[in-house]
């Protein structure tokens, strides 16, 4: 029977490459989000034989296909070492996850811990007698959507289809219920990453010409943060790109009433003037400034 002696012995393995041909479609997150990515350019993918490790709409683990529930008692620990970069001291880890009483009562909820998960057959974990890791061959769902994020910013996104993605606003708040300063820190960084993403795939789709993929993305930016302005912005962008003025218009009514009701001010002079002044090109297609 495994012990915790057993697994304070482990060690982590080494990660092995893999080489991905063509597109590749993954599911990340239980299926909350769908992303077809070049493959010379996508992070790891969920494949049969691999573990992903789901802190959106979790945490809980997708192993060869299989969902796996990971034990209350554990799921602080995996989501804690997870967060500090698959790497943390087990002093520190103790000391966070189980402040109240001396550092060797810690220490003994932290061995307890470990013990349950790999009793419920949770093997993501690796321990030493310093340090804690978790796996490098278990891909993490937040970690794949920060390099596609990445990836959209820098103009790197690409396919011969272009990149679409269909984002479910509720993976933009990452574990919530969680009320941890170092949750609340990652989840508050990674909203506003995949908000700056977001913004960028539109710009992105309105150059391509793809204007209903653009109000879409634009309009999922603008539910998750209904106040931001310069996801409305692209929104009024898009609908004048395909030149639905109307639409625009009716955008920009609602913002400004939104801001009035909620702060008590006005949208910026610039958003203004996209919608009072749309010009036309040669053709009498409404462009955007």
């Amino acid at each position: 029977m495994t012990n915790a002696a057993q697994i304070e012995s482990a060690a982590p393995p080494a990660r092995v490459a893999a080489d991905h041909n063509g597109d590749k479609r993954q599911n990340l997150a239980n299926g909350q989000i769908r992303m077809a990515i070049d493959a010379s350019s996508a992070p790891l993918v969920t494949e049969t034989g691999s573990t992903t490790l789901c802190l959106l709409g979790g945490p809980l683990l997708i192993e060869n296909g299989r969902r796996l529930e990971i034990p209350e008692g554990g799921k602080r620990l995996i989501v804690f070492v997870t967060l500090h970069g698959g790497r943390i001291s087990r002093r520190s880890a103790a000391g966070a996850l189980w402040p109240h009483g001396n550092d060797e009562r810690a220490a003994g909820n932290l061995r307890s811990a470990l013990w349950r998960l790999r009793g419920a057959g949770i093997h993501v974990l690796y321990a030493d007698k310093c340090m804690l890791y978790l796996d490098p061959e278990v891909s993490v769902d937040i970690t794949q959507l920060s390099q596609w994020a990445t990836r959209v910013i820098d103009g790197g996104a690409g396919g011969a289809d272009f990149l679409r993605v269909h984002v479910n606003p509720e993976v933009l708040d990452l574990l919530p219920g969680w009320y941890d300063e170092w949750v609340i820190f990652e989840r508050e960084r990674l909203r506003h990453r995949l908000l700056h993403a977001m913004e960028s795939l539109v710009r992105q789709l309105i150059a391509h010409g793809q204007f209903a993929d653009a109000v879409d993305m634009a309009v999922t930016a603008v539910g998750a943060e209904p106040l931001r302005e310069s996801a409305q912005r692209l929104l009024i962008e898009a609908h004048l790109a395909e030149g639905n003025f109307v639409e625009a218009r009716r955008a920009y009514t609602a913002y400004c009433e939104m801001l009035e009701i909620e702060l008590g001010v006005a949208p910026s002079d610039e958003l203004t003037e996209i919608v009072q002044a749309p010009t036309e090109d040669h053709n009498g297609c409404v462009s955007v400034r």
